[in-house]
C-alpha cells in the first residue's frame, strides 16, 4: 500500500465499515514498516481490496481485510490473506490472530480454509453495530506441513485477480423527488425514470468498457412494482433487445432480491428459507432448488418498509423513514415499551403490521395526554424490536420445519442493522447459516436483476417482446 492508493482504499473503507479509519491513520500505520504490513489488490490500477497486519514478537494480528462489495466472490480476500500469512512468516511470527463478526459466515469459512480456528468471543467488540467478535487463531505457520498447505492454497487462486462479474452497478436516487411528499408519488417516479434511464445506461456501458453490441442478453424487471416505472424500464429493454438482437429476459423483482445473495456468497443458495422484506413486501418463501419458490406466508396488511416509513413520518424523521428510524433506534432501549407482537403465536407464517403502527400512535397520544414526555429513541427501538422479534421467530421456525441449513434475507429493509444482528445471532444459536447482501445490494439495484436474468438466460429461458408490466406479479 502506498499513499497514491489511499483514495481507492478509503472508498472501500467507507462502504464496508460503519466507523471507517481516516487516511492519516492508514499513513501512520504504513510508516511503521518494521512491524506493519499493508497490502492492496488492484485490477487495471483500480484498488479492489486491501489488508493489514501488525506483528508483536511471535504473534501477528490481522487488522483488516476489505474488498470492494462489487468485487467480492473473486478470491481477492483469499489472495490478500495468503500474502499476509506469508509476510507474517517473513517477520518471524509463529502465529496469526484476527477478529471477525460472529454473523460473518463467509469470512469465517475463508479463515477456516487457511487453518484459523475459533478460540473465544469478545462481547460487543463492534460497538457501532452492537455485535460480538469471534476471535480466531492460526498457529504453526512456520511448520513445513503448513507451508505446503499454504502453497496448495495459492495454487487454487487465479494467477491474477480476474475482472468481476459485476462490471457496473449504478443508481439514480429519487429521494429528493419524493421527500417533500413523505412517500413515493407514482407519476413523479415514472417521469424520473424516463429522465435518468438513458444517461445511466450510457454511463454503465462506459464503466464496463462495453457497447450495446457486446451484450449477451437484456434483463429487466417486469413486476411486481409501480406500473408506470415498470413500463419505462420494459420499453427501454425491448428497444435494446430489438436493436441488438440480444435475448430479452423478464425478471421478477422479488427473485432479484433473493438472488442478490449470490453476488457475494456464491451460487449455491438452495435449499433455503428466504425472508423478503422491502417497502411493499414482507414474505417468507421456501426455495428447495434454484428458481423454484413456495410461498409460506406474507403480510396481511402493511409491509415492514411501509410500517417503518409511517412511524418515522409520525416521529418527524422524514423520508425514507427506515434508515432514519434505524439510526435513532440504536440510541434507545428496545425493552422500554412492550408493543404487541402481532401474529407471533398464529401458528402460521403470515405477518400483520397495521395494528402495531396503531399501537405506537395510541401510546404516544396516551403519554402526551397524561403529561409525560415520550423518548423518541426508546419509542423507535421498541417499535423496531416488535417487528424484528416476529420476523426472526417465524423465519427460524420455517427453517427448522423445512429442514434447511440456510436462511437468505433480501429487500431494502434487510439494511436494518437490528434485523441483521438478531437474525445472525438466532442463526448461530440454531446452527443455521444466515446470508444477506451488503448494504449496497439490499435496496433495489441493477446488479441483482442482471444476475437473475443471466441465470435464467443460462437455463435457456427467453421472454417474448410482447411481455407487459405486471404490478402484482407473484413469485411462487
Amino acid at each position: 500500500m502506498r499513499r497514491r492508493h489511499l483514495r481507492g482504499v478509503m472508498a472501500i473503507e467507507r462502504q464496508v465499515y460503519p466507523r471507517p479509519w481516516s487516511p492519516n491513520l492508514f499513513l501512520s500505520e504504513m510508516a511503521e514498516s518494521k512491524n506493519r504490513c499493508y497490502l492492496v489488490a488492484r485490477i487495471d490500477r483500480e484498488v479492489v481490496g486491501y489488508g493489514g497486519m501488525i506483528c508483536y514478537g511471535e504473534e501477528a494480528h490481522v487488522t483488516n481485510i476489505a474488498v470492494d462489495p462489487l468485487r467480492q466472490r473473486q478470491k481477492i480476500a483469499s489472495r490478500l490473506l495468503h500474502d499476509l500469512v506469508v509476510e507474517a512468516v517473513a517477520m518471524a511470527a509463529e502465529a496469526v490472530s484476527l477478529e471477525v463478526r460472529v454473523t460473518n459466515w463467509g469470512a469465517q469459512r475463508l479463515y477456516g480454509r487457511f487453518g484459523f480456528r475459533p478460540v473465544g468471543v469478545r462481547k460487543n467488540y463492534y460497538q457501532e453495530i452492537g455485535e460480538d467478535a469471534l476471535i480466531m487463531w492460526l498457529d504453526g505457520i512456520r511448520d513445513p506441513v503448513y507451508r505446503r498447505r499454504l502453497a496448495e492454497l495459492v495454487d487454487e487462486l487465479p494467477d491474477g485477480i480476474r475482472p468481476g462479474v459485476v462490471r457496473s452497478n449504478l443508481l439514480a436516487s429519487q429521494v429528493a423527488v419524493h421527500e417533500r411528499f413523505g412517500g413515493v408519488v407514482p407519476e413523479l417516479a415514472s417521469r424520473a425514470h424516463v429522465e435518468a434511464l438513458n444517461p445511466l445506461l450510457e454511463q454503465a456501458l462506459d464503466e464496463a468498457g462495453l457497447g450495446f453490441g457486446d451484450l449477451d442478453g437484456v434483463a429487466v424487471t417486469v413486476g411486481p412494482g409501480l406500473v408506470g416505472a415498470l413500463l419505462v424500464g420494459i420499453a427501454a429493454a425491448k428497444s435494446i433487445a430489438l436493436a441488438t438482437r440480444a435475448p430479452l429476459i423478464g425478471v421478477n423483482h422479488l427473485e432479484g432480491h433473493i438472488l442478490a445473495n449470490a453476488i457475494e456468497h456464491g451460487p449455491d443458495l438452495a435449499p433455503a428459507v428466504c425472508l423478503v422484506v422491502s417497502g411493499g413486501h414482507t414474505m417468507l418463501v421456501h426455495m428447495p432448488e434454484p428458481h423454484r419458490y413456495e410461498l409460506l406466508g406474507q403480510t396481511l396488511d402493511d409491509a415492514a418498509g411501509e410500517a417503518f416509513d409511517k412511524v418515522a413520518r409520525f416521529l418527524g424523521l422524514g423520508f425514507p423513514g427506515g434508515p432514519a428510524l434505524d439510526r435513532l433506534a440504536r440510541q434507545g432501549d428496545p425493552d422500554a415499551i412492550r408493543f404487541p407482537r402481532a401474529m407471533a403465536d398464529s401458528g402460521d407464517y403470515d405477518f400483520s403490521l397495521s395494528g402495531l403502527k396503531t399501537a405506537v400512535l395510541r401510546h404516544v397520544r396516551a403519554e402526551r395526554e397524561a403529561g409525560r414526555d415520550v423518548d423518541p429513541a426508546d419509542l423507535a427501538a421498541s417499535f423496531q424490536e416488535a417487528i424484528v422479534d416476529v420476523q426472526v421467530a417465524k423465519t427460524m421456525s420455517a427453517a427448522r420445519e423445512r429442514g434447511v441449513e440456510r436462511v437468505l434475507l433480501g429487500g431494502g429493509v434487510v439494511a436494518n442493522t437490528r434485523l441483521r444482528d438478531r437474525m445472525g445471532k438466532a442463526g448461530a444459536e440454531a446452527g443455521i447459516e444466515v446470508w444477506f447482501p451488503s448494504m449496497a445490494l439490499c435496496t433495489d439495484n441493477g446488479a441483482m436483476i442482471a444476475l437473475a436474468g443471466s441465470w435464467r438466460l443460462a437455463r435457456g429461458e427467453r421472454t417474448d417482446l410482447s411481455v407487459g408490466a405486471d404490478p402484482a406479479l407473484e413469485l411462487a
